[in-house]
């Protein structure tokens, strides 16, 4: 799977620890910064990612921040973006079961290294079981 991840200066301290971590599972990580932990504002960060996702047919995006919710309702504003908030393995799994979301995010300031793994692996291993789901995924978009 590729990946492209960003952050803002809150979610900048786990960031290199999740490359790393999908890097060991053959996954590809392209990081769009910020390459500080110096004050940045999330929007923009979140734009970009949501729009590298668009743009690439079938790739994901990781976005962090202190607590997951101002960079997620940032990315939703890109048209085809489903970015899931989450702050387990169950909610990323049921992100990506039921809502095909391409975009996972979470707060640096909420969940630790081990939810962060249990998360990636969950998001990562899940198909999108379609069916009912994909009416519902069609009206959001």
């Amino acid at each position: 799977m590729r990946f492209y991840i960003a952050t803002d200066h809150a979610g900048y301290n786990v960031k290199d620890f999740v490359k790393e971590y999908l890097e060991n599972k053959s996954h590809e990580v392209i990081d769009l910064g910020p390459y500080s932990n110096d004050r940045v504002d999330y929007p923009d960060f979140a734009k970009k990612c949501a729009q590298k996702v668009v743009e690439d047919n079938g790739s994901f995006g990781i976005l962090i921040c202190g607590t997951g919710i101002g960079i997620s309702v940032s990315a939703n504003k890109v048209c085809g973006i489903r970015a899931a908030l989450c702050h387990d393995s169950y909610t990323a799994t049921m992100s990506r079961a039921h809502n095909d979301a391409n975009i996972l995010c979470f707060g640096e300031r909420v969940v630790g290294k081990g939810v962060i793994e249990s998360m990636l692996d969950s998001f990562c291993d899940t198909p999108f079981e379609g069916g009912r789901h994909a009416d519902r995924v069609k009206k959001i978009e």
